[in-house]
Order: structure tokens, then sequence, then C-alpha cells
């Protein structure tokens, strides 16, 4: 029997401006829309790209247990984890992490928002609402929480690229305020027009927003959630007032390249039912400068125990724009043809190319004159040995083997944190 797939609340409106739609997670979404994905890819990095989001999970978490209940099961430690200084988590700033089961694999990836004293929210993937809701209640252990799936009661949207400051200060009230100190990883007002905090962010029609700091693109960006009955108004708004700038819709295609040249891992693809250990993003572990951990976590017991026996998880580029298809045959293969590995995730970003051994990007600003990208295949493989940053290593699939650069950086110059 075939699961109905769930659809937000813009299908319609993708549907109607000609997007390729296809299942992902639990809802049918939009691959890309008649622009391509090569051009919605390159307009984040250029100009700005919005996305429909609102297929992600959101769990929100109030009461006096709370911070507990998450210092338990949440990877980051929350009285260590802002900023280079490694400041606590307060309201108002928000920390990326995972839920690990007790094997120290990953149930899922999640942002952690910190609204006020007592109140959390928690966004996870697609589908995973409720599966990291039954993980919190399972540890709750008598602890004062009250746990909430909001997950398809909230429409959420990104906003993506150099632009998307300019485009939302021509619909947000008050923008000069409302952008002043807004760091990478903090967030200002929310969405329930009940709440303290709702006159924060308001569009110019007073509509609440949460405005986030955020997003999965790499790029200098914002996350909005907004009540149900103001996203499509939200949406189009947006669109209305970018005409003038180059704001293009993108779809799941470009989200997915553009976060694989920014060295973002896809949950449940590039991190998994496997050890959450050896690989590219430790700042989702509390290590102290010690190298142990500064807290106890559900998992933190099998990532001390088997750092020695867990695989490694290694970023790669190419050498061109080919890639090969994730599929049962795909394999990384040795110098002796003999399989080590396999790919996690294998994209084009089109942004970047090679030129005397160096990854530019069209955003560089130290690009060579001239310098136009045809782009470079990228992504991840898991293997059963370490490898050195710069060895070449050869991946496979059932039509063709192409060797690619192991590294520690795809895409350079990215203006996430800008």
């Amino acid at each position: 029997m075939h699961k109905t797939l769930k659809r937000t609340l813009l299908y319609d409106w993708h549907v109607k401006h000609g997007a390729n739609m296809a299942p992902f997670g639990e809802y049918e979404m939009p691959l890309w829309y008649p622009a391509g994905a090569r051009e919605e890819h390159l307009s984040v990095i250029t100009r700005a790209g919005l996305f429909d989001t609102s297929h992600m999970a959101v769990i929100a978490a109030a009461g006096a247990g709370t911070r507990d209940l998450l210092q338990l099961c949440f990877s980051k430690d929350l009285q260590c984890c802002t900023g280079k200084e490694k400041a606590p988590l307060t309201p108002g700033k928000c920390v990326y992490g995972v839920f690990l089961n007790q094997k120290g694999e990953v149930l899922d990836d999640a942002i952690l928002y910190q609204c006020a004293v007592d109140q959390y929210m928690i966004v996870v993937n697609s589908g995973k609402g409720q599966e990291i809701l039954y993980h919190l209640e399972t540890h709750k252990n008598g602890r004062k929480t009250e746990l909430t799936d909001l997950s398809g009661q909230i429409g959420k949207l990104d906003v993506q690229g150099p632009l998307s400051a300019k485009i939302l200060n021509k619909i947000i009230n008050r923008p000069g305020q409302v952008f002043a100190n807004m760091r990478y990883f903090s967030f200002k007002g929310y969405f329930d027009e009940a709440s303290e905090l709702a006159d924060q962010v308001r569009l110019l029609d007073r509509t609440p927003l949460l405005l986030s700091r955020t997003g999965y693109t790499g790029e200098f960006g914002f996350e909005i959630f907004v009540r149900p009955e103001h996203f499509k108004k939200v949406w189009e708004l947006i669109i209305e007032s970018s005409k003038d700038m180059g704001l293009i819709p993108c779809g799941l295609a470009a989200r997915d390249s553009l976060r694989t040249g920014a060295m973002l891992p896809l949950s449940h693809q590039d991190i998994g039912p496997w050890l959450f250990l050896n690989h590219p993003w430790p700042f989702a572990l509390p290590y102290n400068e010690k190298y142990g951990f500064s807290k106890k976590f559900i998992g933190s017991e099998a990532l001390e125990k088997q750092t020695n026996h867990a695989d490694h998880t290694y970023a790669f580029a190419g050498f061109d724009l080919r890639k090969i298809t994730i599929c049962y045959e795909s394999a990384v293969i040795d110098q002796d043809g003999k399989c080590m590995g396999q790919v996690l995730t294998c994209v084009t970003d089109m942004a970047i190319g090679r030129h005397e051994d160096r990854v530019f990007c069209i955003s560089s600003p130290d690009k060579p004159p001239g310098f136009k990208p045809a782009g470079l295949s990228c992504g991840y493989v898991k293997v059963d040995r370490p490898l050195d940053i710069g060895r070449i290593i050869r991946i496979k699939d059932k039509r063709r083997e192409i060797p690619v650069m192991i590294v520690d950086n795809i895409r350079p110059d990215r203006t996430a944190r800008i």
C-alpha cells in the first residue's frame, strides 16, 4: 500500500509555476522550477533564492526541566556552545547538533532555538518529528517539560543569498532595528501573536515572524517561521518585492548541491545509523580543550569507547562536473581496485572550478580574471581507513569511474557567517 504524501501549503503555487515535483520525506516537494537547478544554485551564490522548507518538523519544548532534558538528549553542551567564546545558549540564540541513540548513532540532526528561559524550539528533518518527540518523552524521567509536535502547523521558508537582507528590508517593519546585531545563529521574533516576542519582528502589515540568521546553503540568508494562514502571503510578498533583485524560487536539487558544497551533511545519508565519529562535523559534539566531552549525553559513552573502531567520513571534490549516481553499485575504490567504502553524496556544485590546483567560486574576491566555472563534482565518502587530505581516490557507479580528491573544504568564500 502506498502512503499518501503530504503537501505543503504552497503545493498549488509550485505546480502553477512549473515546478518538477517529487517525493521527499513525507512530502511532495519541488525539485526545481523552469529556470533549472543550475540557475537556482547560481542565483543563491550571486543574488538570492527562496525555498519552501515547511516540510521540516518542529517540536516545542517548555518547562523548568527542559534544559536539563536537552543536556541529556542533545549533543551540544548548552552551557558552552555559542560563538568563538563558547558562551551558554541564551534566548535569541540557536545551535546545531544531533540526537544520538545509546550506540552513538544518529537519530537526526537539528537546530535548537532558545526562545525564553524555559522555552525552546527544535527543528528536525521531515518525518522525524514523532521519532525525536518519542525519544525526548522516553528520557523525561520526571523532568517538568511539555513537548508538543508542531509539524505541519508552521510555515517555514528560507531566503538565501547575498541580497537576502535587502529584499527583507522592503517588507519588514523597522528593519534597521531588526537587523541590528543579528549575528549568525541568532534569531528574533516569534510566529505566535500571543507571544511577548512577537513585536520583535513584524511585516509592514503587522504579521509576526520568527526570523533566524541561519540556513542550509552556506550563504548569507535567513530562515522564516510564520503561522500557516500567513505563509502563502509571505512567500508571494517576497517574490513580488524582489523582482528588481533577481531572486528566484529554488527547489530541493539546488538545496542539495548548495549544502554539499557548503560542507553540510544530509541526515540519514551523510550521517545516520553508524557511529558519529571521524567526520567533517566535529563541531556538533561537545569537545572540550582536552579533546574529551564537556558533558555526558546519550551516546557519549559509545563514542568515547569506540573512537578507534569507527569508519571515516571525508569530503571530496572532483576535477570536472562529472558525477556518479548513488546506487547499490556505487563504491570507493583503492589503488588496487578493491572497495574501501561507499559514496554517501555526489552532486555538482556549479559555482566552483579549478585553476592552477586551487578551487575558486564565482563569488571568490581573488578569482582569476575571466573565471567562468563549469562546476565540480563533490560530496562525501565513508571508508574503512584514514585518508590524508589531498589524496586522490576513485569513485564509481555502474556507468563510470572518476577520480576525486579528499578535501577539508569544498566551496570557498562562503558568505553565511558575514
